[in-house]
Parts: structure tokens; sequence; C-alpha cells
């Protein structure tokens, strides 16, 4: 342990360091805890693996859109409250696209909690596919951000996420509590992680269409509810 002992050259060293290291935190939180969008670093087409991700939308859907979020992004958030109605509305009601949804758990760890709640909360979210499917995953993805805490406290704990889980309908909460405590579908979620990673990912919300990550007018971090529009417009072309 450095104690605030010594000589004057030693305070301010550990002055100086302190101060340091509470600006790389801070630029790290700026720089991933929630952009407005996220990018990858190019624009090449990714093959996601989308049979093992959850879905909205027709089978027959010709353009996939998938987002990639972390249910403690405060941004992911108001995406799903803001812009998600509005793409299914327009897009996915009407059988044109299918909505996936990749689950990067990144946040807990980038803020360094102790308790790695993103992923728990990955987890509790495949936990509830495996058992009532897409419906099933869409209602609690719901409920997580409605309940989301502060994104710098551990508020995604097992016995939250237990406690939660309590509102989906049709959900045997014996089975989810035994998935959730085993952690059954931790190696799932790291494979997801991996997906995200592999296609540079390196923000929350990021949006691909078809495998191409969406960027606007301004560059990969502006893009707009018209430019996703967009996108999906000249992927059904």
């Amino acid at each position: 342990m450095t104690r605030l002992s010594g000589n004057n050259q030693n305070r301010s060293v550990l002055l100086i360091g302190t101060v340091i290291a509470v600006a790389l935190v801070a630029l790290a939180l700026f720089a991933v805890r929630g952009r407005p969008a996220g990018g990858a670093a190019n624009a090449s087409t990714v093959n996601f693996n989308y049979a093992s991700l959850p879905y909205v939308g027709q089978d027959s859907a010709p353009v996939n859109v998938l987002v990639v979020e972390d249910f403690k992004c405060p941004v992911c958030k108001q995406f799903e409250e803001t812009v998600a109605p509005e793409l299914r509305t327009k897009y996915v009601d009407s059988g044109q696209v299918k909505m996936y949804s990749l689950v990067w758990p990144f946040l807990a760890q980038v803020v360094g909690l102790p308790t790695d709640d993103s992923k728990l909360a990955a987890q509790a979210g495949l936990c509830v596919y495996d058992q009532r499917g897409n419906e099933g995953f869409g209602a609690y993805k719901a409920i997580l951000f409605r309940a989301q805490g502060d994104e710098s406290t551990v508020w995604a704990t097992k016995d939250r996420l237990k406690e939660l889980a309590q509102n989906v309908e049709g959900l045997d909460q014996s089975a989810f509590a035994t998935c959730l405590d085993t952690d059954a579908t931790a190696a799932r979620v790291d494979a997801d992680e991996k997906q995200a990673t592999d296609a540079n990912v390196s923000g929350t919300p990021t949006v691909f269409v078809n495998g191409k990550v969406v960027t606007g007018s301004g560059g990969q971090n502006s893009w707009q509810l018209a430019d996703i529009g967009a996108a999906i417009d000249a992927a059904k072309q």
C-alpha cells in the first residue's frame, strides 16, 4: 500500500499518479459508455452467427438488422425506448426486417466493478431465451432496461435478476434460477462477446444491417434513425 507520507516530492508524484489514473478511467468511460452510435473499424461485411441470436420479426424477412448492446448501457436503454420501436413499426412488423440482439457485456469491466454484472445480465437473458424463446427474451430485455441502475454500480446481481425474471410470463422460475446460479450460459455469452470483438465493435449501441455497420454522414458515430432506415432500404435493393 502506498501511504500519504514522506517528503513533498513523494506526495507530488502520488498526486500526479492519482490524477492520471482518474483521467484514464474517465476517458475509457467516455469512449465506450454508450455512444449514440457504435462503430466497427471498417465497412466490411461481418458474418455473424445469426442462428444463435434472439430476434424479432418474420423468418422470411429479407434484411437482418443486428443491434449490439449491453444491458448496463444507458444509451442502449434510450435506443430501446426511442429508436427500436420505430424500427419495429416501420420495418419489422411489415415483414421487411428481422432485428437481432447481440449482447456485448463490457461496461462492468471498463468501469472496474468488483462483480461483472454486465455478464450476469447477459447470462440471465440467455437463460430466459432457452426457456421462452424470442418472445421471452424480448420481454426480459425490456424489463432489464426499465430496471436499469447506474452503470457505475453493481445492480444486476443474481438475486436482482431472479427478482426481475418473476415478471416474465410462463417462465419456470426454479429452472431459471438453476441456469443462472450454475452459470450455464456463460460460455455462450463469451461466444457472443467474441462475435462483437471480432467485428471490431467499439461502443454500444452498434447497429449492423446485413453485416455492415451503419454510419452517418458525420462519421461512424453519428448515425440517426434515418441512417438506419436508409441502410435497410439499400439492403432491400
